[in-house]
């Protein structure tokens, strides 16, 4: 998917929420765990609650991965049942020598129709660039997260006060465009999202956190919004786990619309 095609999706839909597919068999209603492809079943309703609102989804590959076999079966089968108008996202987070990144990058470009994946780029350009070489896809690579442990590493200082996450983005936005390179920015972090915004005013910034972690989106919006949207705002556990019972997909597609209509203040201010 261009990056043209994802901005008119979004303002087609009035919506720029990416909804996270992180199914876990403890957490999906008990009816489901009797039919033959459980996660499946239970993706497949989830897509269909939530389409009228999302123009993204982000199946997570842990959660398949850790299935084995039939995992990866209903990975493969989520992705193929996602609408082609849909940005869809291999939340894989790979990244590793370049032989070894091109053959990811087969596996979810070529293999399986993903139109992006997250990459880890801890290794380097050589990580990075083989993501960035299939025509119309992209690599969003991991910048600033929203977890505890972020701390770590990422908003650590060099001699100049520069954290590490900022000379991530300064470095990798080189290697690729506006049109093949998205950034993660967590939405519990809105002071650095606005610095963000300034290192790169027209990249897309994948922005977790919206919802269970706390981040609040009106403050997402105020920071790091441009003319184009420029975000994709994931929410995961808060939409597909809104209702462990029967009532699940209704309670995901309420969930989904209470996110897409706070996003209608995006959509209501000027744009310059």
């Amino acid at each position: 998917m261009t990056k043209q095609e994802l901005v008119r999706q979004i303002f087609l839909k009035e919506s720029f929420l990416c909804v996270g597919l992180d199914p876990d068999l403890e957490k999906i209603p008990a009816h489901l765990r009797e039919q033959d492809d459980p996660i499946f079943a239970f993706n497949k309703q989830i897509i269909d609650a939530t389409l009228p609102y999302a123009v993204a989804y982000k199946p997570n590959t842990a959660f398949y991965e850790a299935l084995g076999a039939k995992g990866w079966e209903a990975l493969e089968k989520t992705i193929r049942y996602i609408p082609k108008e849909c940005f869809i996202i291999a939340d894989a987070k790979r990244g590793d020598i370049g032989n070894t990144s091109k053959a990811y990058a087969k596996t979810f470009f070529e293999t399986l129709p993903c139109d992006a994946i997250t990459v880890a780029p801890y290794m380097g350009k050589d990580s990075v660039v083989p993501f960035l070489e299939f025509e119309n896809k992209w690599a969003i690579v991991l910048a600033l997260t929203s977890n505890e442990g972020a701390s770590d590493f990422q908003s650590k200082t060099d001699e100049f006060g520069i954290p590490l996450y900022k000379k991530v983005i300064s470095t990798v936005k080189e290697w690729g465009s506006q049109n093949n390179l998205m950034f993660v920015a967590g939405a519990t972090r809105t002071q650095q999202l606005r610095e963000i915004r300034e290192l790169i005013p027209k990249h897309f910034l994948l922005v977790p956190g919206v919802g269970t972690q706390g981040g609040e989106l009106s403050e997402v919006i105020e920071a790091a919004a441009t003319p184009e949207c420029g975000l994709l705002v994931n929410a995961s556990r808060s939409i597909i786990y809104a209702s462990s019972g029967g009532d699940f997909a209704a309670a995901a597609k309420k969930e989904a619309l209470k996110i897409k209509t706070q996003m209608g203040f995006y959509f209501q201010r000027p744009k310059t």
